[in-house]
């Protein structure tokens, strides 16, 4: 069985520095980490291999520094790791990016389930991995928080929508994304970091994708685009209120008029 697994690289700390002229984040030399939802993904797809047999990929987008990240990839037990990367790719919002993706998998070969996360830490759009499904021609399930029965055929998960949750059955190759409570993600291993020192980190780049349309890719290929990201004010000197709940409330009235926010 061959599974993919898709990883991306986030900023490993909240305090990331934006561009002011460009308003866009600004990613060089900044702490990364794999993308926490990402490593719930990377635990539903090694047990998946471990029950039916077969390989895990790991591929993400991004530039030649993420070769780091899809080191750990193989100390968590991946047997392949490929790193879409191409200038042509930069500025892709969410469609670009899922076709850039689509298109990478494509290349790569035969699949019969791509394992993604919920969503990423840094865009939250939890939009990637059912467009991706779409690309490809693919069934997906979203939500993704139990695995079930599978066989070489087909794949039995429960989806978990908050107020129901519902069982599904598709057919392979199909696409899922997963809830962070499916499994608990496994530590890197000593052992498979000494393994898999001396493992190629596969890179791929515009000129190995079928589609030579450079207008389908990043900045070009996006149908949208964000305007400015900024920075949200900080506002210091909290202000604690202690006593019953009529002398709070009077001393919150009188507070809101000291700062005229009553009349």
């Amino acid at each position: 069985m061959n599974i993919v697994v898709c990883i991306k690289q986030v900023p490993g700390t909240s305090q990331v520095e934006i561009d002011e002229e460009t308003g866009v984040l600004k990613r060089d030399g900044a702490a990364t980490k794999i993308n926490p939802y990402d490593l719930y993904a990377m635990e539903t797809a090694l047990r998946l291999r471990e029950q039916n047999g077969g390989t895990v990929t790991a591929v993400t987008m991004g530039p030649p520094q993420a070769e780091v990240m899809m080191k750990e990839a193989y100390m968590m037990g991946a047997d392949d790791a490929f790193i879409f990367t191409d200038r042509v790719f930069a500025g892709a919002d969410v469609l670009a990016t899922s076709y850039t993706l689509a298109q990478g998998i494509s290349a790569i070969g035969d699949f019969d389930i791509i394992v993604c996360g919920k969503q990423t830490t840094d865009g939250d759009t939890a939009q990637v991995g059912p467009a991706m499904a779409e690309y490809l021609g693919i069934p997906c399930a979203a939500w993704v928080g139990e695995i079930g029965e599978m066989d070489g055929a087909s794949i039995t998960v429960g989806q978990d929508f908050v107020n129901l949750k519902q069982t599904a059955r598709m057919q392979l190759p199909c696409l899922i994304t997963v809830e962070k409570d499916i499994y608990t993600p496994r530590l890197p291993s000593y052992r498979l970091k000494a393994a898999s020192k001396d493992r190629e980190v596969h890179m791929m780049t515009f000129a190995d994708f079928k589609d030579q349309d450079k207008n389908h890719y990043g900045l070009k290929g996006s149908a949208t685009s964000v305007d400015r990201i900024f920075p949200p004010e900080t506002h210091e000197g909290q202000v604690f209120l202690q006593g019953s709940v009529s002398e709070i409330a009077d001393q919150l009235t009188a507070l809101f008029a000291e700062r005229k926010y009553l009349n």
